[in-house]
């Protein structure tokens, strides 16, 4: 496992993959561009369900809104079809119509009948403001940075203030990308891998829950306390944040399966403290690298067996407690960063120097 995994606490009980990523998944991949240039605190995150084409080899998926206060792209089309056809895209919310011409521009470069004598593409952007440390009305995400993005996909991912995640907020503290993996022991002898990946910009500092502890109920006393320097993080504000929550698994899941499996990242994601508040975008999307559903009806359909719905519930703890170590991990691996009018986000690590004798408390 990554020594990266090691340095935030430990969610769970389930074994991780060897990266504890969503990257554990398949032929997953994950790239980032992340621009860092003053007040310009942001950048573009794409997840790649496998290296090939995906518009003509689709992998089947579906989502669930937890709350609407969004303004992703493309969920539309999921929904209806149960497919991806481009790699995931992840940015600020000013950012979802530049990534969305990047995706097409990208999927025509790659199959140029697109929108001739094939059908149109489907972008699938998905975005949380970051407006609070990232000067959002500069437009900074130019089309560029999502190709950028895409070339620098990889298995090794970077986690914390990077590309989508470089300007978020979480629990008022520094948010951004995180990442983990659960494995799924169906029957003796059948595992499977499930993996998360989270674009966290949520949470109210006194709800912050860790690993069954009142971790930010105690933080925040601290720091009224004036016993750490943390500034603005200490304000109890309204919960109007966002997350995207992505689930991977290499089980054979159809879409209606999988729309299932995603609501159980909402199981994670309450864990860590979050009501799914009046303002925040909390939007699940998983999707199976076990087979792919190709573009051309002339290509031959996936003939496999679906895993039985009375054997699925390993499967829904496991991307439960994926998503909520994925959302410790955005917390535990950011750095603090300065942006937009001076505003300020500590790393969360910072703040807790003495975060494992706190979870060890028994007298929490």
């Amino acid at each position: 496992m990554d020594k990266q995994a090691l340095d935030q606490p430990r969610i769970g009980k389930l074994e991780a993959g060897p990266l504890d990523s969503i990257c554990d998944v398949g032929d997953i991949s994950v790239g980032h561009c992340t621009l860092d240039d003053g007040a310009r605190q942001t950048g573009v995150t794409v997840v790649r369900p496998h290296g090939g084409n995906l518009f003509l080899d689709k992998v089947p998926a579906a989502a669930t809104v937890l709350n609407g206060f969004g303004k992703s792209t493309g969920l539309v089309q999921v929904q209806e079809l149960g497919v991806l056809e481009t790699p995931i895209a992840l940015t600020n919310t000013f950012g979802v119509g530049t990534v969305a011409n990047a995706q097409i521009r990208s999927a025509v470069a790659a199959t140029p009948e697109i929108g001739r004598g094939m059908s149109t593409v489907n972008p699938l952007v998905f975005e949380c403001n970051d407006g609070y440390l990232n000067d959002i009305q500069a437009m900074a995400v130019q089309e560029s940075h999502y190709a950028q993005a895409l070339a620098a996909a990889d298995k090794r991912m970077a986690q914390g203030a990077v590309g989508a995640g470089r300007g978020m907020s979480c629990f008022s503290f520094k948010g951004g990308i995180g990442s983990a993996s659960r494995l799924a022991s169906i029957q003796p002898g059948l595992r499977y891998t499930v993996g998360a990946l989270v674009l966290a910009n949520f949470g109210r500092l006194p709800n912050l829950t860790v690993a069954g502890r009142p971790f930010g109920r105690r933080l925040a006393d601290q720091l009224d306390r004036g016993l750490a320097q943390a500034g603005e993080n200490a304000a109890i504000v309204p919960e109007k944040g966002s997350i995207i929550l992505l689930v991977a698994t290499d089980a054979p899941l159809d879409a209606r399966q999988l729309r299932r499996l995603s609501l159980r990242a909402g199981a994670g994601l309450a864990r860590t403290g979050s009501v799914f508040g009046h303002g925040s975008g909390d939007i699940a999307l998983a999707f199976s690298t076990a087979y792919t559903v190709p573009q051309q009806a002339e290509q031959p359909m996936p003939a496999l067996a679906m895993l039985h719905e009375t054997r699925i519930d390993p499967l829904f703890e496991a991307a439960a407690e994926a998503c909520e170590q994925a959302i410790i991990a955005a917390l535990w691996q950011a750095e603090s960063v300065r942006g937009r009018d001076g505003h300020h986000r500590a790393a969360l690590r910072d703040a807790a120097p003495d975060w494992r004798q706190w979870l060890a408390d028994t007298e929490f």
